[in-house]
């Protein structure tokens, strides 16, 4: 495939963009990047697509997400509002996901694909949980990804909340989905990491196991201090903070996601940083369970790799973006902080670096070598564009209604906003179907 008359802009250090640009891929990895006019007549036999005019960039890439928790959306929640985000965990997510049964774990991840696909998100890691349906869940997840053409990473959460029993059938379902991985029985763009909740539901003799049965060259992806009780939580069992008691149990490693962080100390990121372990942060999560926000730009300056995640929400991420750029000003109640150039970091260099580091792939970027996993953005800029303010222009100007084409490894999944890896209104119909099954399975747990 070529991709000719493109406005490239490469998201390499330091970026680039070039005008009038040609993108040669071979298979599913861009082999030259040009600039000028195509001879046709020299490339009769590649198909060759023409951006007219538009940015051609690397898809986005989402360090965190939870697939599962799509029929969430327009979910009504009994009884009164909860209070803070223990309330929530109990009220909402730890309902919803027993409510999920094999069908509502494909379709769930199904559908956010397909909004990934049309907001140009070309790689996802979930963070998955399913109680009454843990063995194969991963399966479920990874067939939705082999069908939707996406580059997708997933993990079964452990946690004993549901009891012991559930705990080790969480941990098998990581080491099998591991297994599978290894075994070369899943393609290279569907990768696994080891789930776990969080340090407030994982005993310590769970923690000593998973520790002790995660095969090497892999991590831990697991949500810590996302509010003030799992700190505390973790002072009480242990006289330890929370990355600390995770740390005793060797949880982190230089493949080890920490999401959200919210509520870490100082010592706590010296030794993120001492384990070369990742952080992923949420905004709009963070601002809509009301927990407050991470110390990102000490996380950084530490030389943290911080990576831009969404949670479970839409798979816009250039939303996840701009509620950076302004929820940090709002929270610190200092316009100069949280510049666009440190949200660029995140979401362009560390997410891919992230994406790198666990699955060897380099993606994120466009250079020899890279998979070709690109997005069309259809922007027509008023005031000029150069590498200099082009977070800026992500900021305030990118919609990521403006994408028109997705392509993953060198496929083109959407073209001209028209989805052709997936059958969409199929889809969506049987999504709309199971609905209301699960909604009464979680409403039954109210009872």
């Amino acid at each position: 495939m070529i991709i000719k008359n493109a406005k490239i802009i490469t998201c390499e250090t330091p970026n680039q963009i070039i005008e009038n640009g040609i993108i040669y891929i071979q298979e599913d990895t861009i082999t030259n990047i040009g600039s000028g006019t195509l001879d046709k007549e020299m490339h009769l036999n590649e198909e060759i697509i023409d951006a007219k005019g538009q940015i051609v960039m690397p898809g986005s890439i989402c360090a965190h997400t939870h697939f599962y928790g799509a029929y969430s959306r327009g979910m009504e929640i009994p009884g009164k509002p909860a209070a803070d985000f223990p309330e929530i965990l109990d009220k909402l997510w730890w309902k919803l996901d027993k409510a999920l049964d094999h069908d509502a774990v494909y379709y769930s991840a199904l559908v956010c694909m397909l909004d990934a696909i049309k907001h140009g998100t070309t790689t996802l890691i979930d963070h998955h949980a399913s109680p009454n349906a843990i063995d194969g869940s991963l399966d479920d997840v990874a067939q939705a990804a082999l069908e939707s053409g996406l580059r997708v990473s997933t993990c079964y959460e452990v946690t004993d909340r549901d009891g012991k029993e559930r705990a080790k059938a969480g941990i098998e379902e990581n080491l099998r989905f591991i297994r599978r991985f290894q075994a070369g029985d899943l393609p290279q763009r569907i990768f696994p990491t080891f789930g776990l909740h969080a340090s407030l539901t994982c005993e310590d003799d769970t923690l000593e196991e998973c520790a002790s049965k995660l095969p090497e060259g892999f991590g831990f992806h697991i949500h810590v201090a996302e509010h003030q009780v799992d700190e505390f939580d973790s002072l009480y069992r242990s006289g330890m903070r929370t990355i600390e008691r995770l740390n005793a149990f060797h949880i982190l490693n230089p493949y080890t996601i920490i999401v959200h962080a919210v509520h870490i100390d100082a010592n706590e990121m010296v030794l993120i940083r001492e384990n070369e372990s990742w952080v992923s942060h949420q905004p709009r999560s963070n601002m809509n369970n009301a927990v407050g926000l991470p110390q990102i730009e000490s996380m950084l300056n530490l030389g943290i790799p911080v990576c831009l995640g969404n949670d479970g929400f839409s798979n816009t991420m250039w939303d996840e973006w701009k509620a950076a750029y302004l929820a940090h000003k709002l929270w610190h109640k200092d316009p100069r902080r949280m510049g666009a150039d440190r949200i660029a970091s995140m979401a362009w260099q560390n997410n891919a670096a992230l994406v790198k580091k666990l699955s060897g792939m380099d993606v994120g970027v466009v250079k020899p070598g890279a998979k070709a996993d690109l997005i069309f953005v259809d922007y027509d800029s008023f005031t000029p564009m150069n590498t200099g303010n082009l977070p800026w222009h992500v900021v305030f100007g990118f919609q990521d209604s403006m994408i028109t084409t997705t392509i993953v490894d060198g496929k083109v999944l959407m073209q001209d906003r028209e989805i052709l890896s997936l059958d969409e209104e199929k889809i969506m119909n049987e999504a709309l179907a199971l609905a209301p099954k699960v909604w009464e399975r979680y409403n039954q747990y109210f009872s």
